[in-house]
Formats: structure tokens, C-alpha cells, sequence
């Protein structure tokens, strides 16, 4: 569980790199993520509160949206977050729910294995990137379909 030390009247440093299951505890198995998940970031006393802010740096192995090629893409997602100087016991205040909200929402709604994939032809299902198939693409509403036998004289 990240906890991060604080440092009265002034900045400290720290940084966590374990997998996402060691990290917050929980089953992240489905979620694809790669290797560690890398957090760098600083605890900051702004008189009023303590401010966390950083980066977790991860790697996501998943599925394309568009072409279904499996792939991995680097992820690099900031927090910036305020905490009431009662929130840290001991001088040391848990992020682990800060940390694990912002990796899990952070996730794409897409994933794309390049941001210009072409995906799959809607005829034949051949792989787009790797060429075109030659397939004829244009295809008929089917709610217009009855229109093509219609005769104008």
C-alpha cells in the first residue's frame, strides 16, 4: 500500500515501482497492466494542506479496438491532489486510493494499437494495416435495398 512521507514546511520526494497487484492490494489480472507500475512524485506542505503530485508511468497490454491485434502501449497518466493536513498519521498519508483512482480512470476508452488504425475490412475482415484487400466496400442500406428494383420510366 503506498504511503508516502511528508515533509513539514517543505517538499519530499518518493517513488514506488511494483506490479498493480502489489501496489494496491487488489486483482488487476483482467486490466492487462505489464510489469511494474512506476509512481514518481512529491508531497509539497502548502501551509493549509499537503499537495501530492507526480506521474505513475505503466505498461498496458491489450487488445486493438479496431484491427483486434493484440498490443502494448506505454501509459503515462499525472495526479495532483490536495490533502488536509489530518489526513496524514504519523506524518504519512496513504495514496492509495488517490493512486489506484487515477490509473483505472485514466484508462482510454479506445484502445488503439496506432492512432491512425485502419481496422478491418467490413467485407471480407482482412487487416487493414497490412494493405488493402481489393474487397468492393460499398455496401446497401438494407432499408433502401427495396429501392434498387424500382423502375423510373
Amino acid at each position: 500500500m503506498p504511503k508516502v512521507q511528508t515533509a513539514r514546511g517543505g517538499n519530499a520526494p518518493f517513488e514506488f515501482s511494483a506490479t498493480a497487484e502489489k501496489l494496491f492490494g487488489e486483482d488487476f489480472s483482467g486490466d492487462g497492466f505489464v510489469g511494474d507500475v512506476k509512481i514518481f512524485g512529491e508531497v509539497e506542505d502548502v501551509g493549509r494542506c499537503f499537495v501530492v503530485r507526480g506521474q505513475i508511468h505503466c505498461e498496458k497490454k491489450f487488445i486493438c479496438d479496431r484491427c483486434l491485434t493484440e498490443s502494448t502501449g506505454e501509459q503515462v497518466h499525472e495526479f495532483d491532489e490536495e490533502f488536509d493536513k489530518s489526513a496524514a498519521v504519523d506524518d504519512v498519508i496513504d495514496v492509495t486510493e488517490l493512486l489506484r483512482d487515477v490509473l483505472l480512470a485514466g484508462q482510454p476508452m479506445k484502445n488503439l494499437c496506432k492512432p491512425n488504425c485502419k481496422g478491418l475490412c467490413p467485407v471480407c475482415g482482412a487487416n487493414l494495416n497490412d494493405g488493402e484487400c481489393g474487397c468492393d466496400k460499398f455496401i446497401v442500406d438494407p432499408r433502401l435495398a427495396a429501392l434498387k428494383g424500382l423502375k423510373i420510366s
